[in-house]
């Protein structure tokens, strides 16, 4: 199979969805990798060494899309590429489509076969392709807070893991999934005050045993959340629903009732975020101010440590587009589950149920 791994065009994406690593394997495995010139760059990884493990540099996303029987991103296919996708054409990468009705629209059009990282899902429920990025996006998410907390960026000056003598920062964590646990994981690292909320118990009870003394766990309800963020100097929205739109459970009312300075970090806005106000942002212009509250939204985290991300996600991605080529599109997804439910687009229909709900299409 030939497999096009292009360039990403998204404002200060630098990841790209294969290492030199990758392409070996998928070269000695019989397939012949084209990979966009400089896609690597951004991660640390030169042209040279594509080129060692077996890749054929092509200089235009064009060429790429016209060669390529299936086409690898990271994020999502831009706007401009929308007339480049062919009918039959595989396209691997992460979609997002419950908050995206313009890009659904262009993949039905095409009539390509679109299979969606963030919707390949094991039978125990674990989103393998989303969780690395998931992992990174949790960690970071203390990082920037901490960072805006900070008088300089508009924040109320809180340290927080606090100093002898002063109480540290209070951060609450919304969703005990992969993202809020790794949340967690930073903000009690550093000595902070840390609540996660989650409606399931049992996430709760493993939580409640695994995690250091100063994380506590709270069933979350509308009442509870309120009280918790009331007191916050850090929210961190982390509910994701497996390729729905995130439920906005955070409104501007409530957000009215925080503290001043305060800080929101919303890590499941490329499902549509789960606060009300949110809107994406970008590395560039990452925050904006609600109610003399700070909120982070920017849509892609885990570009801002492009290497870290990068090779984390070929570690993932890698044996499923693998078995795709090897095996072709159809008989790899009748043979791994897990795989055929990153099926979200297929010859113009979308068949991924929660995007059809979340967009409102019969």
């Amino acid at each position: 199979m030939k497999i096009s791994v292009l360039k990403e065009i998204k404002a200060a994406e630098k990841r790209v969805s294969m290492t030199p690593a990758g392409v070996d394997l998928l070269t000695k495995n019989g397939h012949k990798v084209l990979v966009e010139k400089a896609a690597g760059a951004g991660s640390g990884f030169p042209d040279e060494a594509y080129v060692q493990a077996g890749a054929e540099m092509v200089a235009t996303p064009e060429e790429l899309y016209e060669r390529g029987e299936m086409v690898m991103h990271v994020k999502e296919i831009q706007p401009g590429e929308y007339k480049l996708l062919r009918e039959g054409q595989i396209v691997f990468t992460y979609l997002h489509l419950a908050a995206d009705l313009e890009q659904t629209v262009a993949l039905q059009a095409s009539k390509c076969v679109a299979i969606a990282y963030e919707t390949v899902q094991t039978a125990d429920g674990r989103l393998p392709l989303l969780q690395p990025m998931s992992e990174i996006a949790g960690r970071m998410s203390i990082q920037e807070g901490a960072h805006f907390l900070q008088m300089p960026q508009g924040g109320n000056g809180i340290l927080l893991g606090g100093v002898p003598g002063v109480a540290p920062g209070k951060v609450v964590v919304i969703g005990g999934g992969v993202v809020g646990t790794n949340a967690a994981k930073i903000a009690c690292g550093m000595g902070a005050d840390v609540t996660i909320l989650d409606m399931n118990i049992e996430r709760l009870r493993y939580l409640d045993d695994v995690m250091p003394a100063n994380c506590k766990t709270l069933v979350s309800s509308h009442y509870a959340l309120l009280e918790e963020i009331k007191q916050a100097d850090l929210v961190i929205g982390a509910v994701l629903i497996a390729g729905a739109k995130a439920p906005r459970l955070v409104t501007r009312q409530m957000i009215a009732q925080m503290k001043k300075g305060s800080v929101m970090v919303d890590v499941a806005i490329d499902q549509g975020g789960c606060f009300e106000t949110s809107h994406p942002t970008t590395h560039q212009d990452p925050v904006f101010t609600i109610e003399g509250v700070t909120q982070y939204c920017v849509a892609n985290m885990p570009g801002a440590v492009a290497r870290t991300s990068t090779m984390a996600l070929t570690n993932a991605t890698l044996p499923y587009a693998l078995a795709i080529a090897n095996k072709g599109w159809q008989k790899a997804l009748e043979d791994d589950k897990a795989l055929a439910k990153g099926l979200n687009v297929l010859n113009g229909e979308i068949v991924y149920e929660p995007v059809k709900e979340a967009l409102g299409i019969k």
